[in-house]
């Protein structure tokens, strides 16, 4: 699961909390009120069947939230049945009229925050009006007291029941929309990083496309001009016609290896550059990268196709894996020049011989010198692709 998915089910979780303590203070209160006596049985069958539908529908209400939709008619028709479990339910803050508080607690994520503090206001005083009226009935009351139906009790009901609402219809307010913000706010950084990471590969790739243009601009130019003189002078001096085309060939020819050298990553490919460059692109997509260099450069033949490889082996990572992390080393010594690119989130399969072409390319240069390259998945789980040339270079 990745992590904008764990932050949706973490959002999705806590947006839901709400239920646990409406079903939790509709026991408690049921158990309160059968303490004191026998109660109507239909309206306490009533609140429950309410909070029933009310609980489907807010189950809907929460994913679309999360998904930055507002459905009104579910919004209305789950605040219908919030009024009707809270109305018959006693509407006690504890109790009951917790429905009113959770559907306040997510209908108030969607919206402005002056109109999600007047939907709180609202809130709070029909909860208030409705628990007065059920204590004024007398078929909900939580103390057998003599005066349970006097103006000094209901007095009483009205101020503790509206400190309990507005406490409690604030910090849903406030803790729902901070939730749904953050996980908003993470989508949002992901999908930046993501164009980030879009951005260095499409730079690279234009960086790329340059070093071609530089590279074999001016030969085609030159190999243009020539091949239209050698036309000119074919019927007034044939030597001097020969001799153009003969250049013409001499151009194609370096034109031709220049070409495949850039295409194989030889064409002054700077180890130090190349490095600089995957460390950013790495970044750019959200793996952390540490390079672990010696002091001094190495041989400039080994240079060339460590970049190479260099190049080769984070494009695997891009493509063909999850990391979080990325590993660079290169050592050498008198004898031997060593590279070593781990990561913590290849596939397996990039070890069991489906390496496709590029690690095919990397082992076809790396036998041009007299090394070897090798991946494997490592015991602790990390993808490791080391290259190996023996110093000093024959030839």
């Amino acid at each position: 699961m990745g992590e904008i998915a764990q932050a949706r089910r973490l959002c999705w979780w806590m947006l839901n909390s709400f239920l646990g303590l409406l079903w939790g203070g509709m026991a408690l209160s049921a158990l309160a009120e059968a303490g004191r006596g026998a109660e109507p049985w239909p309206l306490p069958a009533v609140s429950v069947a309410a909070a029933a539908g009310f609980t489907a529908l807010y189950l809907r209400l929460v994913n679309a939230v999360i998904e930055s939709r507002y459905p009104v008619r579910s919004i209305v028709a789950s605040g219908i049945l919030a009024v009707v479990a809270a109305g018959t339910g006693g509407a006690q803050p504890f109790g009951a009229g917790l429905a009113l508080v959770a559907w306040l607690a997510v209908v108030a994520v969607g919206v402005p925050r002056r109109r999600a503090f007047a939907l709180g206001a609202g809130t709070t005083l029909l909860g208030v009006a409705l628990s007065v009226a059920a204590a004024a009935t007398g078929w909900w009351q939580l103390l057998d007291m003599p005066d349970a139906r006097g103006p000094v009790w209901l007095g009483a009901v009205a101020v503790s029941n509206t400190v309990m609402y507005v406490v409690m219809c604030l910090a849903c307010v406030v803790s729902n929309r901070l939730w749904v913000w953050i996980y908003r706010l993470a989508v949002r950084a992901h999908e930046g990083m993501e164009a980030h990471a879009r951005l260095a590969v499409a730079e690279e790739r234009l960086r790329f496309a340059r070093d071609l243009h530089d590279l074999v601009g001016h030969r085609l130019s030159a190999i243009a001009v020539k091949t239209a003189l050698a036309v000119r002078l074919s019927d007034a001096d044939m030597g001097a016609a020969r001799d153009e085309m003969a250049a013409v060939n001499g151009l194609t020819r370096t034109a031709l290896r220049e070409l495949r050298e850039a295409v194989r990553g030889y064409r002054r490919l700077d180890l130090g550059a190349e490095l600089a460059s995957v460390r950013g692109v790495l970044e750019a997509a959200g793996v952390r990268c540490e390079l672990r260099l010696p002091y001094r450069e190495p041989p400039e033949e080994v240079a060339a196709v460590f970049a190479y490889a260099v190049r080769e082996a984070v494009t695997n990572v891009l493509k063909h894996s999850a990391a979080t992390f990325c590993a660079i080393t290169l050592s050498f010594t008198a004898e031997r020049a060593e590279l070593e690119v781990r990561n913590d989130g290849a596939q397996t399969r990039q070890s069991d011989g489906e390496t496709g072409h590029g690690l095919h390319g990397m082992r076809e240069r790396m036998a041009s010198l007299g090394g070897e390259i090798t991946a494997r998945q490592g015991t602790d789980g990390h993808f490791i692709l080391k290259a190996v040339v023996s110093l000093p270079i024959p030839g």
